[in-house]
């Protein structure tokens, strides 16, 4: 087979494979491109030496069986007999997403283990699986967004041929799987593409350090290096749509965008094989060019986390005013319905987090509400916290069931994060296995320090690198069966099941989304076409006018009887309803 790599500034290239090695040559057509023919097969382990150094990793690698440090290994992928080979894919409009990290998801910790429990997903009623990212990082367990050879899949997670046999199950079910893949910086530890060209620059910084290449002089290839660990996730594994992490901190110059020369390609590929495919972009600029078509001057992406409902509705049920919650939490059902109507909070308008105006606002006429991503709870939101608590340890059931409503029934396509439809009672903390041990203490200290400048004693901080913290964020199956989680459970399947039913709540027209609100009583009333929803986070009960039109309850979580002749709905403390009125 022929073996080739990108090293432009070499004097000579050598292949390293099995004990043997061989001198590269120059690609005549391909300039800094060097190539050469050698026997191998599936798991042949190989490796590139620069300038007589030691053989390293291929950037290109598409396994590393030893982990970041070690040799590559070959992947035949045409080996795989795809049981779902005509699968057409699961489009973004009226998909319910569910967010999944594969090494706490289980005890176990593998993609096998994950693939088993998929069923419960499917009858869940949730259209797409988000797996967190899978590329290889160092030791077992982490988060995966310090990870490096982007072709790869970390080889404790099971290695290419389980992420292969997840989708498969996955298609089988009905689910389509979308997956979180990092392009703004690589892991400080495994990352040995800087031996190879000029991966990374200096004329931009990152909160990671130097910028990956995307406008310098060398950019043609790292833009195509991006590119084609992008299209082989979508083509090689069939994975259905791509999760971006952080775009905003992608710094290029150039007249046409990274991003707008990905969503090119990924369109150009769903029409070559015929299958729906998507980008979902993790964004904090606010800035409605990210979703916009390309032929409208956008960059095209298909949709957008979006941070601001978050904020709104966590300030709304919490009672946080900490950071960049604070703007929100001014008046925080007024946030609520700014967000649900307008896309954006922060649309222009003065945010005090960043002492600056931040956003533009979002054209609701022209951007189909599925283009923003709708939720409560995510890997970062809680993650991120000194001690990973979810929603569940601090607020009743009642108020979890009305931050469902909220998600599920609003216009932005939903996403929950794994464990949160049955209240999970474990943390989801931060966590990491890095083999370098000067690395991991300055982990362990960064995480102690930034913490304790938000007012936490350094010892209530989890230490990243017990294994205890990663134990403790594993999800317990056994908790569905019990209550109160059996009854948020059903709740939550309930409400996915209604999305799915009621048209008027996949209607992409955000401008026909219309919400009243009273700040003081604390309730909130959504209207979708003919379907009201109506949340109560008050600790008194709340009348709320809904009009005198016949309405059926079609989910409520405590007992309500419809509004009677004076137009009012009698809702209980901390509970919600969905109505449908003729």
């Amino acid at each position: 087979m022929q073996f080739e790599v990108w090293a432009p500034e070499a004097d000579r290239v050598t292949l390293h494979r099995e004990g043997a090695t061989r001198a590269l040559e120059r690609d005549p057509e391909r300039v800094g491109w060097w190539r050469g023919e050698a026997d191998a097969g599936d798991g042949t382990r190989y490796g590139f030496a620069v300038d007589d150094g030691p053989p390293l990793p291929d950037p290109r690698s598409r396994r590393q069986p030893d982990g970041p440090d070690g040799l590559s290994a070959v992947v035949e992928h045409e080996r795989y007999a795809w049981r779902t080979a005509g699968w057409p894919g699961r489009p973004l409009p009226g998909a319910v997403l569910y967010e999944l990290h594969v090494g706490t998801y289980t005890p176990e910790g593998t993609l096998d283990a994950a693939a088993d429990r998929l069923g419960h997903l499917a009858g869940l009623g949730v259209t797409h699986v988000e797996l967190m990212p899978l590329c290889p990082f160092p030791g077992r367990h982490g988060w995966g967004y310090e990870g490096v050879s982007l072709w790869a899949v970390h080889e404790p997670y099971g290695g290419p041929e389980a992420l292969k046999r997840f989708v498969d199950r996955a298609h089988e079910l009905g689910l389509g799987v979308v997956l979180d893949v990092v392009h703004n910086h690589l892991g400080p530890s495994g990352n040995y593409l800087p031996a190879f060209g000029p991966y990374f620059t200096d004329t931009h910084q990152t909160p990671w350090g130097s910028a990956v290449n995307l406008d310098a002089p060398g950019s043609d290839e790292v833009r195509a290096f991006l590119l084609g660990s992008a299209l082989a996730w979508l083509r090689d594994y069939r994975i259905d749509g791509l999760r971006l992490d952080a775009v905003h901190a992608l710094q290029d110059t150039r007249a046409c965008h990274f991003l707008e020369e990905l969503s090119a390609a990924v369109d150009s590929l769903a029409a070559e094989t015929g299958r729906s495919l998507f980008l979902v972009a993790e964004s904090d600029l606010n800035d409605p060019r990210v979703v916009t078509p390309r032929a409208e001057g956008g960059l095209g992406l298909h949709a957008q986390w979006n941070d601001d409902f978050h904020h709104a509705v966590h300030t709304a049920l919490t009672g946080e005013a900490q950071g960049y919650y604070a703007d929100f939490a001014r008046a925080p059902l007024s946030a609520v319905a700014k967000t649900l109507t307008g896309g954006y909070f922060h649309d222009g308008s003065y945010s005090s987090f960043r002492d600056r105006h931040h956003g533009r606002p979002l054209d609701r006429t022209r951007v189909a509400a599925h283009r923003l991503l709708g939720y409560s709870q995510t890997h970062d939101q809680i993650g991120n916290r000194a001690q990973g608590d979810r929603l569940s340890v601090s607020l009743s059931p009642g108020l979890l069931a009305c931050a469902a409503a909220l998600t599920l029934t609003g216009p932005f396509t939903p996403m929950l994060f794994m464990g949160e439809e049955w209240a999970a009672g474990t943390p989801w903390q931060f966590f990491t296995d890095h083999t370098d041990p000067d690395l991991a203490e300055a982990v362990r200290r960064g995480r102690r320090r930034e913490f304790a400048a938000h007012g936490w004693a350094e010892e209530d901080v989890p230490d990243p690198q017990d294994p205890a913290t990663r134990d403790r964020s594993c999800l317990d199956w056994s908790e569905p069966e019990r209550e109160p989680h059996a009854r948020v459970l059903a709740w939550y399947r309930r409400l996915v099941a209604l999305r799915h039913e009621q048209p008027d709540l996949t209607d992409p027209d955000l401008s026909d989304t219309k919400v009243a609100f009273d700040e003081d009583a604390r309730w909130l009333a959504l209207r979708r076409g003919d379907v009201r929803v109506a949340v109560n986070l008050g600790k008194e009960p709340a009348a709320i006018p809904l009009g005198t039109r016949p309405a059926e309850i079609l989910a409520a979580w405590e007992p309500v009887a419809a509004p009677g002749a004076d137009g009012l709905l009698r809702l209980p403390r901390e509970s919600c309803v969905v109505l449908a009125q003729a």
